[in-house]
């Protein structure tokens, strides 16, 4: 029968896992959802400090997916993402656009800071082929930026581009139909934009990591090339339209008198048809 040991008193006793430290600011640990952002994200400025006051980090984000939704394509893209485009193209990253709606001009976009050397345009024609190219530009994160125009992309589709853009170092922006503002979309960020007046653009934001945002931004956004050449009443347009207006004056309708009386299709007063009726008898009695 084996002897029973008594535990000596030199044996130690077991470890204790170590208690688990806490930050002595839990303010600055915990994210509220009535705060922008959440997780810390990579930024990049939009050229609009309107805009950035409303987007978490204060700008463009990168590894994730920023949906642009306007009524009719080719209004608002380089307007609103030409500021961020050009610091893409300028530090040497390239920008790739696919199945753009009508041929990008060039002249139009170099007066942005857009060159053709820092610009890839890929013509792909059909939504899969869209699709496709994205998913691939995405995987292989060769691209400083990547614009694509998606009007028929499927939910799930935003899903799965979503998901590849966490791996993509650089800016990821689609392109929907306004339409689209009432389908579900796994993009963190979604922004419908219009033209407004006196060259601005009036951008909603839609979605965001954050509080809800009521209101519309007004961002000022002259085309590249006409800011030269405009004049300063041409720039406020909206100030020759109130001018005019006031000076149109409004035409007093024509209201009978109750005294009115009818013959025929015309309205005659009491008095006027007094006064026909006078020239009437004159006129027998000098026949």
């Amino acid at each position: 029968m084996p002897a029973f040991a008594w535990p000596s008193d030199t044996d130690d006793p077991p470890l204790a896992p170590p208690p688990a430290r806490t930050p002595l600011d839990l303010g600055t640990a915990l994210w509220r959802g009535d705060q922008l952002g959440g997780a810390p994200i990579v930024t990049r400025p939009s050229g609009f400090a309107a805009l950035d006051a409303q987007l978490p980090g204060g700008g463009w984000p990168c590894r994730q997916v920023t949906e642009l939704l306007q009524a009719q394509p080719g209004q608002c893209e380089w307007r609103l993402l030409g500021p961020a485009l050009r610091s893409v193209t300028e530090a040497g990253a390239p920008v790739v656009l696919v199945g753009p709606p009508q041929r990008p001009h060039l002249p139009g976009l170099a007066h942005s800071g857009l060159g053709a050397r820092g610009l890839v345009w890929i013509q792909a024609q059909t939504p899969a082929e869209r699709l496709w190219t994205a998913e691939q530009l995405l995987k292989a994160n060769a691209a400083g930026a990547l614009v694509a125009w998606l009007p028929q992309a499927r939910p799930e589709q935003i899903r799965r581009l979503q998901v590849l853009a966490q791996h993509f170092d650089g800016l990821v922006w689609l392109f929907r139909p306004a339409a689209a503002q009432h389908e579900a979309s796994a993009a963190p960020l979604r922004l419908l934009a219009s033209v407004g007046l006196d060259w601005t653009l009036q951008v909603r934001v839609l979605k965001r990591r954050g509080p809800l945002h009521e209101g519309v931004l007004a961002l000022a956004s002259v085309p590249g090339g006409l800011s030269p050449v405009l004049v300063p009443r041409v720039m406020t347009p909206s100030a020759l339209f109130e001018a005019r207006r006031r000076q149109q004056r409004p035409v007093a309708p024509a209201v009978a008198r109750p005294g009115a009386v009818r013959h025929g299709p015309t309205a005659l007063t009491q008095g006027t048809a007094d006064v026909v009726g006078r020239a009437a008898a004159t006129l027998a009695a000098a026949a």
